[in-house]
């Protein structure tokens, strides 16, 4: 089973994790990349000055600059107090800056690129970073480092003046289908593409090759990165408001879903083996999960054996990942070609910008903005649904469509928010739905400070679930960090290195 995950899981991490170390040093050459090519690029303009158009070379600057942001950013969501490098640095032994110095740094870089970079992409390729790409990721830090005020001013005028708006529906958000790629919701993304003469489908979305269904779907392996109960259970809708019943009933909404054992022949996985007809759900779950009895975008119904161990990691299949049949989208050359397809992996998309602006609204007090901000995510929310999927036509249908007999879906706008506190919960209830599977849930509840409150009580009831979680440990404050990778400690004491320091508890 996929250590690394099953690790995080448990919340068992170690400096001596060879994974940890592999996401160190991704992240170090990603800065060692712009590093250089902004030194080569100094260096040719200065021999040259005509070698490169001005303008390209202010652009080029900027891109890597950004990037430089990025992975920076990247690094300190994982560990807090990390070297920061620049160009003109020599020595990889660099000390490491404080959390707050680091967001410093970062927002340097981000102010230097969005002056850098022009407002629509360099030679109109789709994809590339933008001047309005760096101030929206600018107001993302701003947020993460609590600067709710800067936030505010940065993450308005992108939505007052900036390229992006939400999809017309979220189907169109992970999607094969090339024409949606890097659509008006996208910030930045990573770039998938398959069949384009790369060897072994190297430029497909790799990192999610193994997260499609196992053996019994047409995608044969591996099953892995599995939605949990708890997060299935979330996606519950109190049938007469359409709000999310974690919000209208915050005792209940766990106590459901994922406790009919009754219905199992596996004793120990309680959950439905069959679809749920008369629950009510967001239509947002079967965009993110795959479930039994439910159509998995146009490639049929899933069935139990399309999960690899339910006893292990439970029922259901990730399925943001996926490309659609119909898409084209699937690698025709490498190993398991059927799991390698161009779904652009998004980093960062407009809905997650608008609910960090409405996270900054309700900390400054104006919850009418904020009510607003979130009600427009819920409203595309309530577009489409999954529908019979036998064709591009059929995949998504309106969420009333009489076609659906698995669920039934309902998505309101809030009526109002009557208090900070409950807009607060709002916002946070709204990330969880409109960004599962997407990467940034450990983080938010890092950054809320509430990661004990959180993942504690959700690993004493999964655990008795789950074989996976039996050994998961309790969750602390060291939590709050990973542990640097102890390679790195060690390459940065050579020869009379500053030196790293492990970050507390580990």
């Amino acid at each position: 089973m996929t250590p690394t995950r099953d690790r995080r899981r448990r919340t068992s991490a170690s400096g001596a994790q060879g994974e940890l170390n592999d996401k160190w040093r991704a992240m170090y050459e990603g800065v060692v990349r712009a590093n250089a090519t902004i030194r080569l690029l100094k260096t040719v303009v200065a021999a040259k000055p005509s070698e490169i158009p001005a303008s390209d070379a202010k652009s080029i600057e900027g891109e890597a600059t950004f990037l430089r942001a990025h992975y920076h950013f990247e690094a300190w969501r994982m560990w807090g107090n990390i070297p920061y490098f620049r160009e003109d640095d020599t020595d990889f032994r660099k000390a490491a800056l404080t959390s707050a110095a680091v967001l410093t740094e970062i927002l340097k870089d981000l102010d230097a690129s969005i002056a850098l970079l022009p407002a629509t992409p360099r030679n109109g390729q789709k994809g590339r970073v933008t001047s309005w790409t760096a101030k929206a990721y600018k107001g993302r830090v701003q947020v993460y480092a609590k600067q709710f005020a800067a936030a505010l001013t940065t993450l308005r005028d992108v939505k007052a003046n900036g390229p992006y708006k939400l999809e017309t529906s979220y189907d169109k958000v992970w999607t094969g289908f090339s024409d949606y790629a890097n659509g008006p919701e996208t910030i930045l993304a990573y770039q998938a593409s398959t069949n384009d003469g790369s060897p072994d489908g190297n430029n497909a979305n790799y990192g999610e090759r193994l997260s499609h269904p196992h053996s019994g779907s047409h995608f044969g392996c591996c099953g892995f990165h599995q939605p949990s109960f708890n997060l299935v259970n979330y996606f519950q809708v109190d049938a007469a408001t359409g709000l999310p019943l974690p919000i209208v009933s915050p005792g209940t909404w766990n106590a459901t879903y994922g406790d009919y054992a009754a219905s199992c022949p596996q004793a120990n996985v309680p959950y439905p083996c069959v679809a749920t007809p008369n629950m009510t759900f967001d239509p947002r779950l079967d965009w993110t999960v795959g479930r039994d009895g439910v159509p998995y975008k146009d490639w049929g119904k899933e069935a139990p054996d399309w999960v690899r161990q339910e006893a292990y990691g439970g029922p259901y299949n990730s399925k943001k990942n996926a490309h659609e049949k119909a898409s084209g989208g699937e690698s025709s050359v490498g190993w398991q070609a059927s799991q390698l397809n161009n779904v652009n992996i998004h980093l960062y998309r407009y809905a997650d910008l608008l609910l960090l602006l409405a996270e900054a609204e309700v900390e400054a007090g104006s919850l009418a903005n904020a009510l607003a901000d979130v009600n427009e995510v819920r409203a595309r929310a309530g577009v489409t649904a999954q529908g019979l999927g036998v064709d591009r036509a059929t995949i998504a249908v309106p969420i009333t469509d009489p076609s659906i007999t698995w669920a039934k879906y309902k998505v309101s706008p809030y009526p109002a928010f009557p208090t900070q506190a409950y807009a607060r919960e709002a916002v946070r209830a709204e990330r969880r739905l409109e960004l599962a599977m997407e990467g940034q849930r450990f983080f938010d509840l890092r950054r809320w400070g509430i990661l004990e409150a959180t993942l504690n009580p959700y690993i004493a009831a999964e655990k008795g679930r789950l074989n996976k979680l039996i050994n998961a440990q309790t969750v602390g404050t060291k939590h709050y960090l990973y542990p640097i990778p102890q390679t790195q400690i060690d390459l940065s004491k050579s020869s009379g290195g500053a030196g790293l320091t492990q970050n507390p508890g580990w």
